[in-house]
């Protein structure tokens, strides 16, 4: 492993240890060179994804830019960052054992709506706006009233939130 600071290929490994939700192995690494200190994550890959945008180019899929979408609709919500990591990482399995190599972005964006509703009513609509790209107070308006409705038909978690 390449050291981020210095660029020296000679690093080590300080200690390793699972993630609280068995998905990764973090390493605490450390540069023999300039004695720079930096985490990595090691992760289990089932598939190389490719993603096919609205423009019908492909890219490959990339797990932190998915993370960074999650966590920014979640930005300053009452929730663990071990919650985030696992909604992340059933995402991410359901995608690779869908069976499809190409997965559409809306596909994707309705995996994390879907999450997002049961998770978090407020990440969920700010999530959707993003996606529906709502450009006026009425969309906001006709959506929450839609939510609402789609919200009083899901089943109580037991935990006073849908």
């Amino acid at each position: 492993m390449r050291c981020p600071f210095c660029g020296h290929s000679d690093t080590g490994v300080k200690n390793s240890r699972t993630t609280d939700d068995l998905s990764a192995i973090r390493r605490r690494r450390y540069c023999s060179e300039c004695g720079g200190r930096f985490t990595t994550f090691e992760r289990i890959q089932l598939r190389d994804l490719i993603v096919i945008k609205k423009d019908g180019n492909r890219v490959p899929f990339d797990r932190d830019k998915l993370a960074r979408s999650v966590e920014t609709a979640l930005h300053k919500r009452p929730l663990q960052q071990g919650q985030i990591e696992r909604v992340i990482n059933s995402i991410i399995r359901h995608l690779e054992t869908s069976g499809d190599v190409e997965i559409p972005t809306c596909t994707i964006g309705e995996m994390v709506m879907k999450a997002l509703v049961q998770l978090d009513p407020v990440a969920y609509i700010r999530f959707s706006s993003v996606y529906h790209e709502f450009n006026s107070v009425s969309n906001f308006v006709d959506f929450i009233s839609t939510m609402t409705e789609t919200l009083d038909t899901l089943p109580d978690d037991g935990e006073g939130g849908h």
